[in-house]
């Protein structure tokens, strides 16, 4: 039997892309490991303060959300969808935000 055909029974495209990703999640992990053992653990204090402005990201655009969703619904009379609309942008605004500050850590 081909290795072709052998391929095609277990997976198909979905195992053949995970095949061909193996290599470089491998040199990944490598220089991860590399890394640490150059630097060392984190200090708990750095992830503690991490942490804390992942938070802080989140919490201000929700908060400005908010306070302009406020002032809009008194401003045209339209109960909270101002509030609720601008609350919902604010909170994705911030996990989009986080996001990319996890991903400069």
């Amino acid at each position: 039997m081909s290795s072709e055909t052998q391929r095609s029974e277990r997976g198909g495209p979905a195992q053949d892309a995970h095949a061909n990703n193996l290599p470089r999640q491998a040199r990944l992990r490598q220089q991860r490991r590399e890394r640490f053992e150059r630097e060392g653990e984190r200090p708990i204090g750095k992830n503690l303060a991490l942490m804390g402005s992942l938070g802080w990201l989140i919490v201000i655009p929700a908060l400005l959300g908010i306070a302009a969703g406020v002032w809009l619904d008194r401003r045209f009379g339209t109960g909270v969808l101002w509030t609720g609309a601008l609350l919902v942008a604010g909170v994705a605004l911030g996990c989009w935000m986080a996001w990319q500050r996890i991903g400069e850590e």
